[in-house]
């Protein structure tokens, strides 16, 4: 990582995945779900600090979809492969070809712990150094297909109708990992459902079906849009839905 640890027991918290929890000396089960969440926050952060200063020219919208690609769970789990992450996982699950985003949820627990450990200078120095100059490539990034939940949203704002995600249920696989079933509400109107290990992936899931279903219905994006209108003020209706290519 280019520099050592002070506090080494942050590093062991992010690298164990909760079916391998682990009570401290104070009764408090140890794993890397609290790291993950700060993680995920800390990523955000610093990503979008590095293409506000790389792309000066870009508007907000372009710096947003290219901030979703570089986070999404896809990226994040090949990243963690990349640095060998995937090797130091401490974990009871028998089967990581089903939940693969427990490397994901390592890299962002292992973020938190650099900047609980060493501020956030030294979170960015890695995240930039190691994890995108070496790993990552931005034009590869910016070729790739955008973030499908933040596609829809912005398809739903052009069209000034509403787009909205629904967890519909919950529970665990057989190596007791949470799952996730979320659907997709365009104009109250139900469009698509999807299954992830993660809140965020189910959502991404019901999004692709969604503008799948968008892509080649032109009816039905006509359909939607009339029920939209139909809830709009007059004066503010929303104009023709431009095509999903």
């Amino acid at each position: 990582m280019g520099f050592y640890p002070d506090r080494i027991d942050l590093y062991r918290e992010a690298i164990t995945h909760r079916s391998s929890s682990s009570r401290s000396k104070k009764g408090k089960w140890v794993n890397n779900e609290r790291l993950e969440f700060l993680g995920d926050a800390i990523l955000d952060a610093i990503v979008a600090d590095i293409l506000y200063k790389k792309f000066i020219h870009k508007k907000e919208g372009f710096l947003t979809s290219t901030r979703s690609r570089i986070v999404q769970r896809e990226t994040l789990n090949k990243l963690a492969i990349d640095l060998g992450l995937d090797k130091l996982i401490i974990s009871s699950t028998r089967n990581l070809a089903h939940n693969t985003n427990i490397y994901g949820d390592a890299l962002e627990a292992l973020i938190a712990a650099i900047y609980l450990d060493q501020g956030y200078r030294v979170a960015k120095k890695f995240v930039f150094e190691t994890m995108i100059k070496e790993h990552l490539n931005i034009e590869h990034v910016l070729k790739s297909e955008v973030d499908f939940k933040s596609r829809l949203i912005e398809w739903g704002q052009k069209n000034k109708t509403e787009v909205s995600f629904e967890v519909t249920d919950s529970s665990y696989d057989e190596q007791n990992n949470p799952v996730f079933i979320s659907c997709v509400k365009v104009a109250g109107v139900e469009i698509g459902s999807g299954k992830g290990y993660s809140k965020k992936e189910s959502h991404q899931m019901a999004a692709k079906v969604a503008i799948k279903k968008l892509r080649e219905n032109n009816e039905l994006q006509e359909v939607l849009l009339d029920v939209a209108k139909s809830s709009t003020p007059e004066g503010d209706s929303p104009t023709e839905a431009p095509p999903f290519l």
